[in-house]
């Protein structure tokens, strides 16, 4: 992508937290100076009860159309609602977004562990989320669990150029983990398995493990920086890599990223936190570093840096939100994130 083309970014605010952090991570996008044209659209549980769709066909229509989405969160709610359908897993699946992008990073306060970076490689696809579930009795629910071949061996083939190319960033081998329970699971994760170091085998530069997922879990707890990019069906990724935010101060830090054939799309991890919504002290930092990993993955390397590295520098400085241990508001902690800029 020719980085000095005008770039058009759709907003999806989403539910609850989500139409504070968004705002709050374009408005440091703003600060930047980029060419970018931001485009606003709804999403979300609200949508749904104000409109019956969670996900409207003119927001789906400006999700193909730009060059990048940023989301918020949504309310999904736990039980059953007849006619609404998740608007983040419908538009990963009508954009063919089949890989999730989770890094984890240290931070620099007491609360996180050093020297953790690590990057969670999730295919999003397939698995339990494929929306495959029944009643079969009013007693017994069922649902089917989806893994293919060919997705199995596309996101393990991502997630060897990946751990190529973080290699050559940090200059150290790459390592990848294929995460699996191939020990019980002998035919969906067996085929997971056996088609993710088959593709693995293709890179001999990199050093290959493969760990059940329990055993995965352990390991994060009491080594995180054994890690480098861990790939994982779709459940188990999400799980680990939830588990790997709380290593560095929880899911108000953690930015990911959805990629694949369509618009890629990045969001914080946490979800929508009605307990503190509108109330001006939710983290944005999942969603600023969810635009940083935007700037990356647009070809801006260097202008992700510096959001990064402002982010990292505000923290440092002890300007947090009350997650975190502080007393800083949404709005402070975002200007001082802006004000942190013109110093890198």
């Amino acid at each position: 992508m020719n980085a000095q083309s005008p770039l058009t970014i759709l907003l999806i605010p989403g539910d609850g937290v989500g139409a504070e952090v968004i705002p709050a991570a374009a408005e440091v996008l703003r600060a930047l100076g980029l060419d970018l044209h931001f485009q606003q659209a709804e999403a979300g549980f609200g949508c749904f009860t104000r409109r019956g769709t969670a996900l409207p066909e003119e927001t789906l229509a400006l999700a193909r159309q730009a060059d990048a989405i940023l989301f918020g969160a949504t309310a999904s709610p736990s039980t059953r609602v007849d006619g609404y359908r998740s608007p983040i897993l419908a538009l990963r699946r009508a954009l063919g977004l089949y890989a999730n992008l989770r890094p984890v990073v240290s931070m620099p306060f007491e609360f996180s562990r050093p020297g953790v970076d690590l990057l969670v490689v999730r295919e999003n696809s397939e698995g339990l989320y494929s929306g495959r579930e029944r009643v079969e009795t009013p007693d017994t629910a069922i649902a089917e669990r989806l893994i293919s071949r060919a997705a199995s061996e596309r996101i393990a083939r991502l997630a060897c150029e990946l751990a190529l190319r973080r290699a050559a960033e940090r200059q150290r081998p790459p390592r990848l983990t294929v995460i699996h329970k191939a020990n019980v699971l002998k035919l969906s994760d067996g085929l997971f398995r056996e088609s993710a170091l088959k593709v693995a085998a293709g890179y001999p530069d990199i050093a290959v493990e493969e760990l059940l997922v329990d055993a995965a879990a352990m390991h994060l707890v009491r080594s995180p920086q054994r890690f480098d990019v861990l790939l994982a069906p779709n459940l188990y990724g999400d799980i680990l890599s939830d588990e790997a935010s709380a290593l560095v101060g929880g899911l108000g830090f953690a930015p990911s990223a959805n990629v694949g054939e369509g618009t890629p799309l990045f969001e914080p991890v946490h979800g929508s936190a009605p307990d503190i919504a509108g109330q001006g002290i939710a983290n944005p930092t999942g969603a600023i570093l969810s635009a940083a990993l935007m700037l990356e993955t647009l070809g801006l390397p260097a202008e992700a840096k510096r959001l990064r590295a402002g982010v990292q520098r505000t923290l440092a400085a002890g300007i947090r939100t009350p997650d975190a241990g502080g007393s800083a508001t949404t709005q402070a902690f975002t200007q001082a994130v802006i004000a942190s800029l013109s110093r890198f």
